[in-house]
């Protein structure tokens, strides 16, 4: 992610104008460049590929109370009550409430912002890499906070998934190795999960709920890439199970083979969608955090997608052993953000020109913040595969 301010003479005056001597004149500046780079920020921060954009926006009023109708989320046949959720403050612990599905449930909002400044000297001389670059790290920072905050919520609601005694994660076939029956199953799991909201056949048939999406570390891109060489048969011709050392496999069909191999980058397989974060996989960020967020729960390992099945975990998830993928139903609305917007701009991000500065230190400086809060209404949207 790259913000770049194009060197036009209006913007390089503009650009001159924040070192102004004159402080009336420096200050109208910076403002002028915050009002101007504010809604760009908030488009970036809103369209890149990060975990935090995989909840749905909606929108409301710096000034109001956002509240959810649960009745409308949750199958009219359930409990009286459900889970949601959440966090009360950027960076917490996901804390799950027990609400009932007839009332309002109300958004806990919190603020995420960021800080940035420079010496007034490359204002004067109309660097605008070293603006650009500032402008920038705000909304990397940004981003940063609100990546944590949406893998904490996702990983904590994931380790707890249940639906009617079926667990929302399970096993590999084979330990340390992705086959194409772990996916099949990973589908299978997910068209179980996601009934209609009368507990039946979804609107448009069982294909239109499952997995969309799937979020996994470059080493699980490795293995789909594999198996353009790799066998990926699970059974011998009799039915028995083979081995994953066994030499019995059968490759994949020619025209599956040369698909994986001609799109290395594998965006999707199976027709779901791929998403590659460096934060997932042995020893990353993601890893540990649901080593921790799953210790002592019952659905933190793989259980099987079926009676009979060997699907099932022997023993709790750890970071040094076990990989997770995630699986999303993005097709339902479940993971929810509420993003508060200004009422006088009409934007979700605002940026401020930082007054906080004396002449002796000949800096400018920029404050950038959102208000936004998020929930998991439903966790049937999520799944994972143990590796």
């Amino acid at each position: 992610m790259k913000i770049t301010l194009k060197r036009t003479d209006e913007q390089v005056e503009l650009v001159k104008a924040m070192a102004s001597k004159n402080r009336d004149v420096a200050y109208e500046a910076q403002v002028a460049l915050a009002e101007f780079i504010g809604p760009v920020l908030a488009k970036v921060i809103n369209q890149a590929p990060t975990l935090s954009n995989l909840f749905s926006n909606f929108s409301f009023s710096a000034d109001e109370s956002p509240s959810i109708p649960m009745d409308l989320y949750y199958d009219i046949t359930d409990e009286d009550y459900v889970t949601v959720w959440s966090q009360a403050v950027p960076g917490g612990l996901p804390t799950n409430t027990v609400t009932p599905i007839g009332g309002e449930m109300k958004f806990t909002t919190y603020r995420l912002d960021s800080a940035v400044d420079f010496d007034k000297r490359y204002a004067q001389r109309s660097r605008m890499d070293v603006i650009s670059k500032s402008f920038t790290r705000v909304a990397q920072e940004v981003l940063l906070k609100q990546e944590r905050n949406s893998a904490s919520l996702i990983l904590g609601a994931l380790s707890e998934a249940s639906t009617k005694g079926r667990n929302h994660v399970i096993s590999s076939l084979h330990g340390g190795r992705l086959i194409l029956d772990d996916f099949n199953a990973l589908l299978t799991l997910g068209k179980r999960i996601n009934t209609a909201w009368t507990g039946g056949t979804p609107e448009g048939g069982i294909g239109g709920r499952g997995v969309t999406d799937l979020i996994v570390s470059p080493e699980i891109v490795q293995g789909l890439r594999e198996m353009a060489y790799n066998p990926i048969a699970t059974r011998d011709p009799d039915g028995t199970k083979i081995s994953a050392t066994s030499a019995t496999g059968i490759p994949a069909t020619d025209s599956m083979r040369e698909a994986i191999y001609n799109n290395g980058g594998i965006p999707e397989f199976y027709g779901i969608s791929i998403m590659e974060l460096q934060e997932m996989g042995k020893g990353q960020r993601f890893n540990k955090l649901y080593e921790a967020l799953s210790s002592g729960q019952t659905n933190g390992f793989g259980q099987g997608h079926g009676a009979g099945t060997d699907r099932k975990g022997s023993g709790s998830f750890t970071d040094s052993d076990d990989e997770l993928v995630i699986g999303l139903d993005k097709r339902v609305e479940s993971m929810l953000r509420a993003v508060a917007t200004d009422s006088e701009t009409g934007s979700e991000f605002s940026l401020v020109a930082d007054d906080q500065y004396s002449v002796r230190q000949s800096k400018i400086g920029y404050y950038g913040s959102l208000e936004e809060g998020r929930m998991i209404l439903d966790n049937r949207a999520l799944f994972g595969l143990v590796v």
